[in-house]
């Protein structure tokens, strides 16, 4: 089986899905931002309550543009994690039976110890940001779990950013603040939220590509040549 293949058809999948359904929200910012029809600015350039004309409208947009990121990351994570599943099946040999304790500390960790095992790759050896992949996963996790019922954003946890050195999705002003204090007072702080634009959605594709990329090169020279 040609596991990367079907890998980068999940990727491009999630791409075009993003680029398409993300269109209209994005031309409606535009159109708000632009004064075109049908969001046309009032004679007085703010209403009564002293924000922008159609304020709520350019929100309602803007949400839906991240929680239509946040689906995107979660098949990113869930195409990762279904690579490292194929890969487990074709050796015949269960990952989670020999590497239980690994696995407790994250699928990361526990499948970085099972292919070190199984074809002596080791992850820190490759081209990929594997802070980056992680980060994928529990993006994904803080996706599916969301901590309040009230807001449709996602937040980090404590201990996702006790993980993270440079978490990669915030927004600049997640980032500056979180710069701006030591490590061990980060959990004092309001934990900052999962900020993923299309860019940062396309990066990640391309970091989870590379990283696909070299995994199966290190399969191939090894898995096949025995």
């Amino acid at each position: 089986m040609d596991v990367l293949y079907f890998l980068k058809s999940r990727t491009t999948f999630i791409r075009q899905f993003y680029n398409i359904a993300a269109a209209p929200f994005v031309e409606r910012k535009r159109k708000i931002e632009d004064g075109e029809e049908p969001f046309e600015p009032p004679y007085c350039d703010e209403n009564s309550s002293g924000e922008p004309p159609y304020l709520e409208e350019w929100m309602e947009a803007d949400e839906s543009l991240h929680v239509l990121a946040y689906s995107c990351v979660s098949m990113l994570a869930a195409a990762l994690h279904l690579y490292f599943k194929t890969w487990e099946g074709l050796f015949r040999i269960p990952a989670t039976d020999s590497f239980k304790a690994e696995f407790k500390n994250g699928r990361l960790t526990g499948f970085k110890a099972y292919f070190a095992h199984r074809v002596g790759a080791s992850f820190e050896d490759c081209p990929a940001n594997l802070e980056f992949l992680e980060e994928v996963v529990l993006a994904r996790n803080r996706v599916q779990h969301p901590n309040s019922i009230t807001d449709r954003r996602t937040r980090y946890s404590d201990s996702d950013l006790k993980k993270l050195s440079h978490p990669f999705f915030l927004d600049e002003d997640d980032k500056a603040l979180l710069n701006e204090v030591d490590e061990g007072e980060r959990s004092w702080l309001m934990p900052p939220t999962l900020h993923v634009t299309g860019g940062k959605l396309i990066s990640a594709i391309e970091e989870v590509e590379k990283f696909c990329e070299w995994l199966e090169e290190q399969i191939t020279n090894v898995f096949y040549k025995r």
